[in-house]
């Protein structure tokens, strides 16, 4: 229940909510009335943004349940992402209704995380990383040399999604179909770090020895993460190739798994909302520079093309600021502030 300062529960259930209070689902409503919105109040170029933040929510989510919650670090996310960027293509190209192509994406990548998470049960840390980076690799080299299963070197062209006719080829149709597989990512997460496999991600997370002498299977429920965490990149990947419309190797090289890994890292490792404000804050940041420099343009006219060269560099330094100044990820200020208006008005 709701005291007057602070939440208290009376049963295990009750704490175990993902909305807590009243006054959170309130919240929580008002900001889906206003998600909901956003393309009427949106100019095109800012709806696209939204919809970019919707993909890259859904790869940040995945990967933080394999990384942030299970602690299998891994290097070949975008190789992933891809994996289910040509299942979802191949299956549209071969008249595969859009639903069926994206369950089948997700069943393919999970198919593929899980045969390159069977190294996880004898590596771990930097070796395991390692693995997966390879993984990443060979991925790599099958997206060019794959004919035409992947195109080639040509890539594949897609058609706008359909759903019993409705085609969804404009960029205010896709923000809703987007929004819908983000929620729906974010909800089965949620819910799987609150049942028994995210209680034994944690425990393998935080010492798997412990775990293993306690019962947990520590094979099952690796390849369980690693499979899970592949099937939403695979959606991921399919929303992405089906929202652009062309894919090609080129889209889902180390940078993209890096970029990923960067999104939980600053958002916060292991939490749901951490992967939303990661995807959120890396998404916006190209775009946050692009702003500065079309300020700066009117004063210093050549500064473009030195921001456009510094951005890297920019992306590289704010990751570092954050593992020294706020390791724990903007989750972990997010969860500082509420803690701070749940006792307001007393300090503690």
């Amino acid at each position: 229940m709701q005291g007057k300062c602070g939440l208290f529960f009376t049963s295990y259930p009750g704490e175990a909510q993902i909305f807590q209070s009243g006054f959170q689902k309130l919240m929580v409503g008002l900001f889906v009335l206003a998600l909901a919105a956003g393309p009427a109040v949106l100019d095109v170029h800012l709806t696209s943004i939204m919809n970019l933040i919707f993909i890259a929510v859904i790869g940040a989510v995945s990967l933080n349940l394999l990384t942030g919650v299970c602690g299998q670090i891994s290097l070949g996310h975008g190789a992933f992402i891809g994996v289910g960027a040509y299942a979802a293509g191949q299956c549209t190209l071969h008249g595969v209704p859009f639903p069926l192509a994206i369950l089948t994406a997700g069943l393919v990548t999970a198919m593929v995380g899980m045969v390159f998470g069977v190294p996880s049960l004898r590596l771990k840390g930097i070796y395991l990383a390692i693995a997966t980076l390879a993984a990443q690799l060979v991925l790599e080299y099958v997206f060019l040399h794959g004919g035409e299963l992947t195109g080639g070197s040509n890539g594949l062209l897609l058609d706008p999604p359909t759903i019993f006719g409705f085609a969804f080829d404009s960029e205010a149709r896709m923000y809703y179909l987007l929004l819908f597989f983000a929620a729906a990512s974010l909800l089965m997460v949620a819910n799987v770090m609150r049942s028994k496999y995210g209680r034994a991600f944690v425990s393998i997370r935080d010492f798997y020895l412990s775990a293993e002498i306690v019962g947990v299977n520590l094979f099952r429920y690796k390849l369980v993460a690693f499979g899970l965490s592949s099937f939403l990149a695979g959606v991921a990947g399919g929303l992405w190739a089906h929202y652009t419309g062309y894919i090609s190797a080129e889209q889902f090289n180390i940078g993209l798994s890096i970029s990923y890994l960067a999104m939980i890292i600053i958002g916060g490792l292991g939490s749901v909302i951490g992967s939303v404000f990661g995807a959120v804050f890396i998404t916006l940041l190209p775009e946050l520079l692009n702003v500065i420099s079309n300020v700066l343009g009117g004063y210093f006219p050549d500064i473009t093309q030195y921001v456009v060269a510094m951005r890297e560099g920019v992306f590289g330094l704010v990751l570092i600021l954050f593992l020294i100044f706020e390791p724990e990820g903007l989750a972990h200020r997010w969860r500082l502030v509420k803690a701070y208006w749940k006792l307001y008005p007393f300090a503690h």
